[in-house]
C-alpha cells in the first residue's frame, strides 16, 4: 500500500477541512460557560465540528458530556485509541497573519492550533478516513478520542474515562516524532516553614520576599523588601558584587525607609531547571549574607544550602537516577517569605519510572523546621520498548521516513499519559522548530501530509488483520 499516494488523493479536502477547523476560536472561556458549553462556546463549536464531520464521513460519533467525544469505526473486542484535542491557547499579540485564518503561504498553514493540536488532529482524522475507505478486515475498533481541555486542567479526559472505555493501546499525536515512550512522574508540593524560632539578637528583618508563580517554571524575577537597622551602604555594595560575580542582573532602591533588592534571572521549563537561572534562589543566596533575625536566617539558609545550584534533590535527600528517564529533578518554582508568616517553597519534582515516592515523602516529612503541604502527584508513564505498540510504531516511522525510530524519554508530561498503554507519536519531526503557543504558529504542509501517511499505516498495522 502506498500511503503517501492515498494522502495526496485527499490533500485538497484535508486542507479545506483543516482551514475550517482552524477558523474556530476554541479558546477556554469559562466566564461565558453554559451547560451546553462548559468550557465556552468556541471550544464546544470545535468539538461539534469534528463530531459532525465524522458523522458525515460514516464514523460513529458520541458527545460525552460536552467535555469530550469520540469517533469510532472498525470491529473487534480490543480498542485502539487516538487521543487528540480541539482546544487551543489564547492567540496573544504580534501575529503577521490572522491567528484564526488558516492562511496557507510558503508551504505552511498558519493559525493558533496549527501544530498544537488541530493540524495533527486532522492528520489523524484523515488517516482514519483513508483506512476506513480501504475496507480492510479489522481486529480492533479504532476510536479518535477528542479532548477539549488539554491546555488547562485535563477535565476532558478525566470526565471521559470515568464514563467510557479505556483503549487497550493508543497514541497521542500531540508531541514529537519518533516516539515518546516514557515520561517522568510529576509531583508538586510546598515546603512550609514552621514559625516561632527564638531570636538571635538581630533587628534586621526581611519584610517580604517573593519569586515565581508556577511550580513548573524557573522564576525569572525576585524581589525582597528588607528592613536594615544598620547602615545599608555596605549591603547594597555587597549586593552589587554578588550579582556581578553570579552573572545575574540586580537592582536596589530605597522606599519608605526599606531597602528593596531585585534580581532578574532566566526563565525555563521546570522539567530541566539547569536551563534557566532561578532569580528567587539567587536572591535567597544573597540574603544569607545579611545578619537577619532567626526566622529569616533559618529559611534563607535552608533554601540556599538545599537548592541553590542543586537541582537533583541531593541535599534534600531524595535524589535518584534510572536508565530509562535519567535524573530526578527539582524546580523551586515559587518562593515566598513574610516576616509575620514565615516562608514557603513551591517545588516541582520530576522522577523516574521506578522511583519509590512513599519513601521520598517520608524523607520530606522528616525535614526539621518545615512541613509538607498541597502534595499532588502524577505518576510516571512508561510503555515497554518491547511492547507491540512501540515496536509497530517504530517500524512504521522507519518505513515512512527512512530514519531511525528512536525512543524518547522526557521530563514533561504529554497527553499520552491519559492512556494506560499509550505513547506520544508526532507530529513534530526531528529538526523542526517547535512554535506551539507562539505567535505565527504554523505547520509545514509537507509535514502534515507525511504525518497523515504515518498515522494511516500505523492504524492499519495495529488494528487490521494482516
Amino acid at each position: 500500500m502506498n500511503w503517501t499516494q492515498e494522502v495526496e488523493k485527499r490533500k485538497d479536502d484535508l486542507l479545506k477541512d483543516l482551514q475550517n477547523f482552524l477558523q474556530i476560536k476554541s479558546v477556554l472561556d469559562e466566564e461565558n460557560a453554559t451547560d451546553d458549553a462548559p468550557l465556552g462556546k468556541g471550544v464546544k463549536e470545535a468539538l461539534d465540528y469534528l463530531l459532525m464531520l465524522g458523522e458525515k464521513d460514516g464514523f460513529t460519533p458520541k458527545n460525552v458530556g460536552n467535555l469530550a467525544g469520540h469517533l469510532e469505526f472498525g470491529g473487534g473486542d480490543e480498542l485502539l485509541g487516538i487521543l487528540c484535542h480541539v482546544d487551543v491557547v489564547p492567540e496573544g499579540d504580534g501575529w503577521s497573519v490572522d491567528p484564526f485564518g488558516g492562511e496557507i503561504k510558503d508551504g505552511k498553514i498558519y493559525a493558533r492550533g496549527a501544530i498544537d493540536d488541530k493540524g495533527p488532529t486532522m492528520a489523524a482524522y484523515y488517516a482514519m478516513k483513508i483506512v476506513k475507505e480501504l475496507k480492510p478486515d479489522f481486529n480492533k475498533r479504532i476510536r479518535m478520542i477528542i479532548g477539549t481541555d488539554e491546555e488547562s486542567d485535563w477535565r476532558c479526559v478525566d470526565h471521559y474515562f470515568k464514563n467510557e472505555e479505556m483503549p487497550s493501546m493508543g497514541f497521542a499525536p500531540d508531541a514529537d516524532f519518533p516516539i515518546i515512550y516514557a515520561e517522568k512522574g510529576i509531583a508538586d508540593y510546598d515546603l512550609v516553614q514552621r514559625t516561632g524560632r527564638e531570636g538571635n539578637g538581630s533587628r534586621n528583618q526581611v519584610i517580604s520576599f517573593e519569586s515565581g508563580r508556577r511550580y513548573n517554571m524557573v522564576p525569572d524575577f525576585a524581589k525582597a523588601v528588607v528592613h536594615l537597622e544598620e547602615d545599608h551602604t555596605k549591603w547594597v555594595q555587597q549586593f552589587e558584587i554578588f550579582t556581578k560575580n553570579e552573572g545575574v542582573k540586580g537592582r536596589y532602591y530605597i522606599e519608605n525607609g526599606e531597602v528593596i533588592f531585585e534580581v532578574e534571572g532566566v526563565s525555563a521549563h521546570g522539567m530541566e531547571p539547569d536551563n534557566g537561572k532561578n532569580a528567587g534562589l539567587y536572591l535567597a543566596a544573597f540574603l544569607t549574607e545579611l545578619p537577619l533575625d532567626a526566622q529569616a536566617e533559618n529559611f534563607f539558609a535552608f533554601t540556599k544550602e538545599t537548592f541553590f545550584k542543586e537541582s537533583r534533590g541531593v541535599k534534600l535527600g531524595v535524589s535518584h537516577r534510572d536508565e530509562i528517564t535519567g535524573d530526578l529533578t527539582i524546580n523551586v518554582g515559587k518562593l515566598r517569605y513574610f516576616h509575620e508568616e514565615g516562608g514557603r517553597l513551591g517545588l516541582n519534582m520530576r522522577y523516574g519510572v521506578d522511583y519509590e515516592m512513599e519513601k521520598a515523602k517520608e524523607t520530606l516529612q522528616s525535614i526539621e523546621s518545615f512541613t509538607v503541604e498541597n502534595f499532588t502527584d502524577s505518576k510516571p508513564h512508561h510503555v515497554s520498548s518491547d511492547d507491540e505498540l512501540v515496536q509497530t510504531l517504530q517500524k512504521v516511522y522507519e518505513e515512512q521516513t527512512g530514519e531511525r525510530g528512536e525512543l524518547i524519554t522526557i521530563g514533561g508530561g504529554t497527553y499520552a499519559r491519559s492512556l494506560e498503554a499509550g505513547v506520544a507519536f508526532g507530529p513534530l519531526f526531528p529538526g523542526r522548530e517547535d512554535i506551539a503557543h507562539q505567535k505565527d504558529e504554523y505547520m509545514y504542509i509537507e509535514d502534515l501530509l507525511k504525518a497523515t501517511a504515518i498515522y494511516a499505516q500505523a492504524i492499519y498495522e495495529l488494528a487490521c488483520k494482516s
